[in-house]
């Protein structure tokens, strides 16, 4: 089928049948859900964007599986132009949904899961690559939207998968069967995975021989028997509820988490990408974690354009814009937010072909890109929140502003500059809560601490990317040290 469009993937979505819980009730209609339907806008967008002819070089690609033209988050890169563009991709949709858009994950799945099938096919003589291609065409032919799912609950973070008292805090085989396999566990802090046609499961964690068990890696669709879905409390979520545009501060865009749970779910064979080669789990971990960290050097970015522009214009409308504190401060935004971009882009030119064919970012600087996330965001949004006062958490409701008695009060005491109405400032205001602290900050602030490994995560990998002994033999040629 040729390019889904956005309606056409909503439809898509109302028509499954997922097993969504919220707030102790069952969902039986996500799509329309008003809590939830924000988050299936930002997809949505990137359907809607890939339909467009000025976005077509970014959003869309020929595909090197099926020859056709497809959406760009369904591809397995084939060059450094297109890691390049994809973290061009990623910052064009920050800016237009200042929010999560949900598909990274998936798409940084398919390009591990990719090169990793073909050396373990390589090394055990396995399928699992070739059943890799398969599911992949089917996803770009069909277009689809996949949940990519690797963080495990852990339990006793002290512990191995295979040594904790509760074997299901990482999700497992509990039966192989000559058609497939059954699998039980749960994946925690699964964005838009209420979103998704299909999940692509990964292992957490390197694992060791006792952990076989564990080393497991497959798809299924998100509405298959036993998989079901617990929707994540966020900030200000229920503001949704209350029909103010005003009020929720993002009103057409969101993201939403949740803890997914597979009890007992089949796996057909030709689904199966890693089945017990526990040595490969550490390889595809380490390569879905350099792509996803390169991927917040463009959303985190984009989201940071329009939070870098919501401060401005707070600004503005305070009439505190010729201040040399807040032009220095929108400056000191801007000089960080185009430094996270600096990294994506550096890490994805520096990329290189794996032994499958497609191409891989520089792991170094993947990791430095989301070392520097965890920390530029929080800065960024500290500044926002300086310079746009104490207001945003203080201002009335939308309610009140147009209730018959308050609204002469409100449009009196918290007027800002003349020309700019009470309701605009309090709508940048509002926006620049949802960003900094509300819904939104799940994708933004919170989500550029902990999404894609803690800070401590990339650490550990940019010191064993570091080659600390090579830099040792520079110094001693130049200090002419001779050993």
């Amino acid at each position: 089928m040729p390019l889904m469009t956005g309606e056409q993937y909503i439809e898509s979505i109302r028509n499954m049948k997922m097993q969504i819980y919220m707030f102790g009730e069952k969902i039986n209609n996500s799509a329309d859900n008003p809590i939830l339907r924000p988050s299936l806008n930002s997809v949505r967008t990137t359907y809607d964007l890939a339909q467009m002819p000025e976005y077509e070089d970014l959003m869309t690609v020929t595909s090197s599986i099926t020859g056709k033209k497809i959406n760009r988050f369904t591809h397995i890169h084939q060059s450094t132009d297109d890691l390049v563009k994809k973290v061009k991709m990623q910052r064009l949709l920050g800016q237009k949904t200042a929010s999560c858009f949900q598909r990274c994950v998936g798409m940084d799945g398919f390009n591990a899961v990719f090169s990793t099938t073909f050396e373990v096919d390589k090394a055990h003589g396995t399928k699992y690559h070739e059943n890799f291609v398969n599911f992949m065409k089917y996803v770009q032919e069909n277009d689809l939207t996949v949940d990519g799912a690797m963080t495990d609950p852990k339990g006793n973070r002290a512990l191995s998968p295979s040594k904790q008292a509760d074997p299901d805090l990482y999700l497992h085989v509990v039966e192989r069967r000559e058609d497939g396999i059954v699998v039980r566990g749960a994946k925690a802090h699964q964005t838009g995975i209420c979103n998704s046609h299909e999940v692509l499961v990964m292992p957490t964690i390197a694992m060791g021989p006792d952990d076989k068990d564990y080393a497991v890696a497959f798809s299924v669709p998100v509405d298959a028997d036993g998989v079901f879905m617990i929707i994540g409390r966020q900030s200000c979520d229920t503001r949704k509820l209350e029909g103010s545009s005003i009020d929720v501060g993002n009103s057409q865009f969101g993201g939403v988490e949740a803890l997914t749970v597979f009890d007992n779910v089949f796996v057909p064979n030709d689904r199966i990408f890693l089945n017990g080669e526990a040595e490969f789990a550490g390889m595809l971990v380490e390569r879905f974690a350099g792509y996803h960290r390169q991927s917040y050097g463009g959303c985190k970015v984009g989201v940071g354009d329009v939070l870098i522009g919501a401060a401005a214009l707070a600004a503005d409308y305070n009439g505190a814009q010729k201040a040399s504190h807040v032009k220095d401060k929108l400056i000191e935004m801007t000089h960080l937010n185009e430094t996270l971009y600096c990294c994506g882009i550096a890490c994805s030119s520096q990329g290189s072909r794996t032994e499958s064919g497609n191409y891989i970012i520089d792991l170094l600087l993947a990791n430095v890109c989301k070392q520097n996330i965890t920390r530029f965001p929080y800065e960024i949004a500290r500044l926002a929140e300086d310079i746009a006062g104490g207001l945003m958490v203080t201002a009335p409701s939308e309610k009140d502003l147009n209730d018959e008695k308050l609204k002469p009060y409100i449009e009196k005491y918290l007027k800002g500059v003349d020309g700019v109405p009470v309701e605009n400032r309090l709508r940048v205001l509002r926006l620049i809560e949802n960003i900094t602290l509300g819904t939104a900050a799940v994708g933004y602030r919170t989500e550029s601490m902990h999404g894609a490994g803690s800070p401590q995560a990339q650490r550990i990998m940019i010191a064993r990317q570091g080659n600390l002994e090579q830099k040792k033999e520079l110094a001693k040629s130049v200090a002419k040290i001779i050993k």
